[in-house]
């Protein structure tokens, strides 16, 4: 009995050990692309128009369009989203200035930029290998699911403006502030002059 079941353990050891390095060596290379935000979303806007042209030469998986639609406009909500939601609960971590007067705090996303990347890019990969199984391909009128898709985005984008109105914060960054210096300072002291 003991033979038996050494025999299995030493068998999947190996398998276990080349999951684990696989894992690792996926993860450095993941970790290698952090710095390279345009190029990732190059590749991604890559595999999307892969992805658009495997629906539209196959003219069918419509349902997994949709689908696929709603994750990513689930992920924008949390790409758009503050970390803490001031209408939601009161914490002494960061918080969105909603005064002038109250000290301001850098916007900290629900979704970091990275996550949002990878998740949107890992959907429209397992969208692509759904379209190869015909089990995945329901018959459905795709231009009712277009409308309703795009009522459930200006719905929910709706919301979510109302609520950065309301909040007083841009989930974009555009860089540091610059400011005139001396330059401007100086023409509008000589137009005082005049």
């Amino acid at each position: 009995m003991d033979g038996i079941g050494s025999e299995t353990a030493s068998a999947a050891a190996p398998l276990s050990q080349w999951q684990h390095d696989v894992s690792r060596l996926y993860q450095y290379y993941l970790d290698k692309t952090t710095p390279h935000a345009v190029y990732r979303w190059i590749g991604t806007l890559f595999v999307l128009a892969i992805y658009a042209l495997r629906v539209f030469y196959v003219q069918g998986f419509y349902i997994v369009s949709y689908g696929l639609g709603i994750y990513i406009l689930n992920l924008l909500i949390g790409f758009l989203s503050p970390l803490v939601d001031p209408e939601m609960e009161v914490s002494d971590g960061p918080l969105l200035p909603t005064k002038g007067s109250d000290e301001f705090k850098p916007f900290i996303r629900r979704l970091p930029e990275f996550k949002f990347w990878y998740s949107f890019t890992k959907a429209f990969c397992t969208a692509f290998v759904m379209t190869f199984f015909s089990i995945f391909d329901v018959p459905v009128f795709w231009p009712i699911l277009l409308c309703y898709w795009i009522v459930l985005f200006v719905l929910t984008m709706r919301r979510q403006i109302a609520h950065m109105i309301k909040y007083k914060y841009i989930p974009f960054s555009l860089g540091k502030q610059k400011y005139g210096g001396k330059k401007a300072s100086a023409s509008s002291g000589i137009s005082n002059d005049d």
